[in-house]
């Protein structure tokens, strides 16, 4: 048995835009300054009371909770009227497709939603790739282990049989918290020095450069 776990938004498919176009509208309906594009991209991995907890973190749980609400009516909202893009970045389909056809099993670990990554995976049609999707509808926040547990259980893999690959330190650190590996990505929204950092034991430049990694 040999599990990779991906992290979606960042290292699968590159969805900045629409996040940070949805967060801005929050801030400005709770009439708050809304944090940099940068602020908010260096929060994406988090679920969302914990993404609001660090780009406002002079708020209370309410709040948190209450922002959080409104992000999700906004996001689906934009959904809604087709102004969501999440493309898969180059290569993607194919390693994933590779990596399954050499044996692999694949799953998802990820702060979005059900309905959010049941939507990004059909419209990219990549969702039958996977064996076990997780979420932050039924789990503590990264880098909580939970998620990656649940998806190990799932596929009947034990934690030295797991990579979780991402792009953020939340994802090292939970591969960390699981006593899996953790792989890195240079494409989405953390340096690879604070993935190394963070665990990671290594950091890839590229898809097929991982898909290299995997199957040396």
């Amino acid at each position: 048995m040999k599990l990779a776990v991906f992290d979606c938004d960042g290292t699968l498919v590159d969805g900045q835009a629409p996040i940070c176009e949805a967060m801005e509208a929050t801030f400005a309906q709770f009439d708050l300054p809304a944090p940099s594009r940068g602020l908010i991209r260096r929060a994406v991995g988090l679920s969302l009371p914990q993404a609001m907890r660090q780009l406002l973190p002079d708020s209370d749980e309410a709040q948190q909770h209450a922002m959080a609400d409104a992000y999700k009516a906004a996001f689906r909202q934009a959904r809604t009227e087709g102004r969501v893009s999440q493309p898969l970045f180059p290569d993607i389909a194919e390693v994933l497709h590779a990596l399954r056809d050499a044996g692999w099993t694949l799953a998802v670990a990820t702060g979005m939603s059900d309905r959010g990554l049941s939507f990004c995976l059909e419209s990219n049609a990549i969702k039958d790739l996977f064996v076990s999707l997780q979420t932050a509808d039924r789990h503590p926040s990264k880098p909580h282990p939970a998620m990656l547990e649940e998806a190990m259980m799932d596929a009947g893999a034990q934690p030295s049989e797991t990579v979780m690959i991402g792009d953020t330190v939340y994802d090292m650190h939970m591969a960390g918290n699981a006593a899996t590996r953790g792989v890195g990505v240079d494409w989405g929204y953390h340096h690879p020095t604070e993935l190394l950092a963070a665990g990671a034991e290594k950091v890839v430049e590229t898809p097929r450069e991982l898909l290299e990694h995997l199957l040396s």
